[in-house]
């Protein structure tokens, strides 16, 4: 089924999907979408993250360390479907660069390794894909490898992400003898000779036939209970027909109910075909999902996928290359093309459209114009950066950005030449405008540049691309991590009367606040820093605008707290009184007492310092578990289970982050090399030693 990649051109829009690849780090990610390309003729040549000849890895680093760290994007045409692509990192010091892609897409496939299942960070981009609401299917990868199981596999699709899978394929042999499908919606068998890379398609296997019969009663079954049209189908004729199967697939797809769980193995090209046919028969194109929403002036508008409409896109990633800087963009309404003047709302800039490239990984196309629906990249915009949106100036509109999360560890570094410090500067800032959950700041106290990432491995890419690309000798310090504070006992009724007279109008505000922990889960009016703020002022003493004021300037104390200059977090912070003056009170008055008066509650609160801690999912073989929990001990690691699989065990530890650094090199020497460990961050908890500190009002 290989077709013309330029096909799509002429192609409408419900024939076009935007999808991304998603799953744990080392499930087949990059090899799912390597065949992808093969088989739609985009490439001639099956590309190996092994031998480093893979299309969308291919930044250097990425085929050192032979991992994904940057999201590639690319395109091609299956069955006259323009397919838009982009292969996400697993890692998780680089899910920003999975929730950029995601705040874009329109579905996903999820990728799941036949032996391990959902893994850590199987579960953390899932979760991210929930926030987003995209759409997914799951393709379970690796049914060749000793102690494949498609069944445990679902079951812990089940357990872990909550949701309904709904498997449309019964694999035909196991582990080394996987050599294809069953069909369950046509019941047919699929078979890949090897070598040849097609399938050859016929009767279910006699051996298979009873079983396949049960399976695909099942999924009736389940497709009845959570769809109308299949439930009535069910009930007056006792079974579903393919056709009625498979739209109801559709649906439950697109809302979320179900699941699609489809299998196969990627690296020797099984189960290939029927993925892409999955694709386009489950996931949504842009005319199916809810027109984008945006606001301008506090007044929400909706834009529609259509050519015709005003033109509106949103910047998800920034680039530079040889070619110059690479803005790449998700076009949401209307059409651009070469020359277009567009207005970046969020910089109140105009910008001009120099020229439009069909993005192939690292390799780029020309094209004329951009329509909805299409990702592409564009040159000439000199300052829109990730986030921003771009729009007809005569139609301007806010589209939302996708979410940041804060940094949690950082290193200091300086250029060894004192000339190379203006050029480490430069490159420091083309850094974090390309990858924004990187931060560089410098330190009041020592006058340190300090860089701040998502994690070890984060920083040392960054590090790495700075050398490699700009040739500068830099020195690296050690990482450290960012702390928190909280509040264990808080104050109440704390009185603050900020008053000042220097000639002229003066400031007057007066405000009573009470200061308590957060609840768990309780943050509504709050934010990511889990900070909750409310009114209880009755009578009209503190005027709406005013408790605004305090809410802002409670804000503003939170950036430093007492303990060390820690940003603060876990707290609700109610105005239970206040009192004006007729003159001299005033929105900023209030807002410097509010940041005062937050101050001095916490300095009387009991205060505790936090620290980040991470999930560490290791991954040994037997011999080696009793001196890697002793280690995982020794870094203060609590151990909250461990698994048996084929040889091998898999620990799961909450491990605080600061005691993490190395432990990559340690873990390899404990193992001779045999041992491997994954991360994902879980939030913050007490660091060791730190007793509250500070006296509750009584």
């Amino acid at each position: 089924m290989r077709t013309d990649l330029h096909r799509h051109l002429t192609s409408p829009l419900t024939g076009v999907r935007n999808l991304g690849i998603l799953a744990h780090v080392d499930a087949g990610k990059t090899t799912v979408t390597e065949r992808i390309l093969y088989l739609t003729g985009t490439t001639h040549k099956r590309g190996e993250v092994h031998d480093g000849t893979t299309v969308t890895d291919f930044d250097s680093q990425e085929r050192d360390r032979g991992i994904t760290i940057f999201a590639a994007a690319v395109s091609c045409v299956w069955d006259g479907h323009r397919i838009n692509l982009i292969d996400t990192p697993g890692h998780v010091d680089f899910s920003d660069e999975v929730e950029r892609s995601l705040r874009v897409l329109d579905g996903a496939v999820a990728v799941f390794d036949g032996v391990a299942g959902v893994e850590p960070q199987s579960e953390s981009v899932w979760r991210q894909a929930d926030r987003h609401r995209v759409p997914r299917i799951a393709f379970v990868n690796k049914l060749d490898r000793a102690g494949a199981d498609l069944d445990a596999a679902v079951a812990s699709i089940r357990a872990r992400l909550h949701t309904v899978p709904l498997v449309v394929q019964l694999p035909i042999g196991k582990e080394d003898g996987f050599t294809g499908v069953v069909d369950l919606l046509r019941m047919r068998s699929l078979v890949w000779a090897d070598g040849r890379g097609t399938f050859e398609e016929g009767r279910v296997p006699d051996a298979l036939r009873e079983e396949a019969l049960r399976r695909r009663r099942l999924l009736e079954e389940t497709v009845a209970e959570l769809h109308p049209v299949a439930l009535e189908e069910f009930c007056a004729q006792s079974t579903v027909s393919a056709q009625t199967l498979s739209a109801a697939l559709r649906d439950l797809t697109r809302t979320g109910e179900g699941v699609v769980v489809l299998c196969g193995s990627a690296y020797r090209n099984r189960g290939i075909e029927p993925l892409l046919e999955a694709v386009v028969a489950y996931l949504p194109s842009p005319l199916d999902v809810p027109a984008v929403r945006g606001t301008l002036d506090g007044a929400v508008q909706k834009r529609s996928a259509d050519p015709a409409a005003p033109f509106a896109a949103l910047v998800f990633k920034v680039n530079s290359t040889a070619k110059g800087r690479l803005t790449y963009l998700r076009v949401y309404s209307g059409t651009i093309r070469k020359g277009d003047a567009v207005l970046d709302v969020g910089a109140r800039r105009n910008e001009r459209i120099g020229r439009i490239l069909r993005v192939q990984a690292g390799q780029h196309s020309d094209v004329d114009q951009a329509v909805a629906g299409d990702i592409v990249a564009v040159i000439g915009l000199k300052a829109a950066r990730a986030g921003a949106t771009l729009c007809t100036p005569a139609a301007p509109l806010v589209l939302e950005p996708p979410s940041v999360a804060d940094p949690v560890v950082s290193v200091a570094v300086e250029a060894r030449r004192r000339i190379d410090t203006e050029r480490l500067g430069s490159a420091l800032a083309r850094l974090v405008e390309e990858d924004p959950s990187l931060a560089v700041r410098t330190d009041p106290e020592t006058g340190q540049t300090v860089l701040s990432g998502m994690g070890e491995l984060h920083l040392e890419v960054a590090v790495e691309k700075i050398r490699r690309a700009h040739g500068l000798e830099i020195g690296v310090g050690r990482p450290q991590v960012a702390y928190r504070e909280t509040v264990v006992r808080g104050v109440s009724g704390l009185v603050y009367r900020h008053v000042k007279q220097e000639g002229g109008a003066g400031q007057f505000a007066h405000v009573v606040l009470d200061v308590e922990p957060l609840e768990a889960g309780d943050n509504s009016g709050g934010d990511a820093m889990d900070f909750a703020f409310r009114s209880t002022v009755v009578g009209g003493r503190v005027p709406q605008e005013y408790v605004r004021a305090v809410e802002a300037g409670c804000r503003d104390a939170l950036a430093e707290g007492p303990l060390g200059g820690h940003p603060v977090t876990g707290l609700r912070v109610t105005l239970a009184d206040g009192a004006t003056h007729s003159k001299d009170s005033s929105e900023m008055a209030f807002r410097t007492a509010g940041r005062l008066a937050l101050r001095e509650s916490l300095r009387n609160s009991v205060m505790v310092l936090l620290e980040p801690v991470v999930e560490v999912t290791v991954t040994v073989p037997d011999d080696a578990v009793g001196g890697v929990l002793g280690d995982l001990a020794a870094r203060r690691g609590r151990v909250s289970g461990s698994t048996a699989r084929a040889g091998t065990s898999v620990i799961s530890a909450t491990v605080p982050l600061a005691e993490l650094f190395g432990y990559a090199t340690r873990l390899r020497s404990r193992t001779q090399g045999r041992g491997t460990f994954t991360t994902r961050a879980t939030g913050f908890a007490p660091a060791p030693g730190a007793v509250p500190r500070g006296t509750p009002d009584r």
